[in-house]
């Protein structure tokens, strides 16, 4: 593990680096997507920075909830630094289904408040949302953080100061497990969102393809980790129970729209032009 980067005597983490890489990179591939669709980028940047700091504060509230029993502690503390250490302890982490509810909310009410195209908007994220998150695993394989459990096929890490626990313990890579999959998720909705550009099944639905590929990839690689500060109950984590959930609500809604359109309800809102009709004019 590399947890920091020596830059003109000073010591950069490489789980912010890398995170920062990550967006850079997907709002890039953002933009390029807006533009094909005939959209404003620029509205699009808006959005993904008031979302951003949505990802900040509901990431840090989720891992906050899963340090609860800590809670009690901040009564009990006897100076302001003691206090603040321990508050410090609390929400000094972040979980990323959190900071992807928080991003949603922030996200959605500047859409609805500026009156941006919504459905455009989603199913734009839905496709650098992994993109980014690979970066931000890879961050975390070289911070150390969400180590994987102990195998003998892995990698152990040397005086890392800030996670002592991972130290001389060869453990399985799950964070570029995740971030594989991550890119896998990337190119397969990548793919679908090229589509469509061409026809109504896929617009407007890219979003719940996401939550369900991500959720079930998610579900599974908890069994692989072997940090426990996410939380249990009843065997499952916090992130399981969240990917469960996910599941079953994407899978709902993609059946509810899918019953709708059966119905001859149309998938483009009325008053929005066709994306395919959009597409055709540029040639895509």
């Amino acid at each position: 593990m590399y947890p920091f980067l020596e830059l003109f005597g000073r010591q950069i983490p490489m789980y912010g680096l890398m995170a920062c890489i990550g967006a850079l990179a997907a709002g890039i591939v953002g933009c390029r997507l807006c533009r094909k669709r005939g959209l404003n980028d620029n509205d699009y940047i808006i959005t993904l920075l008031i979302a951003a700091a949505g990802v900040f504060v509901g990431a840090s509230l989720l891992y906050a909830i899963t340090n609860f029993r800590y809670f009690p502690l901040l009564f009990k503390t006897r100076s302001f630094e003691e206090f603040w250490n321990v508050l410090t302890a609390i929400f000094g982490g972040m979980v990323f289904y959190g900071g992807l509810i928080g991003g949603a909310v922030a996200g959605l009410i500047t859409v609805k408040v500026k009156k941006y195209p919504a459905r455009e908007f989603l199913d734009i994220s839905a496709v650098i949302i992994p993109f980014f998150h690979a970066f931000a695993r890879v961050g975390c394989f070289l911070g150390g953080c969400c180590y994987g459990i102990e195998c003998e096929i892995g990698f152990a890490a040397h005086g890392n100061p800030l996670i002592q626990e991972i130290n001389d313990v060869v453990r399985f890579p799950v964070q570029l497990l995740e971030s594989g999959m991550n890119l896998v998720i990337f190119a397969v909705l990548l793919i679908l969102y090229r589509k469509s550009l061409s026809g109504k099944f896929l617009y407007g639905k890219l979003i719940f393809f996401y939550l369900i590929m991500y959720s079930a990839v998610r579900f599974s690689d908890e069994y692989l980790r072997g940090d426990s500060v996410r939380g249990f109950l009843f065997g499952l984590s916090t992130s399981q129970f969240i990917s469960l959930i996910l599941i079953v609500f994407s899978t709902l809604a993609l059946i509810i729209l899918r019953f709708r359109n059966k119905r001859g309800s149309d998938d483009v809102p009325s008053g929005e032009e066709d994306p395919g009709a959009e597409t055709s004019e540029s040639g895509e």
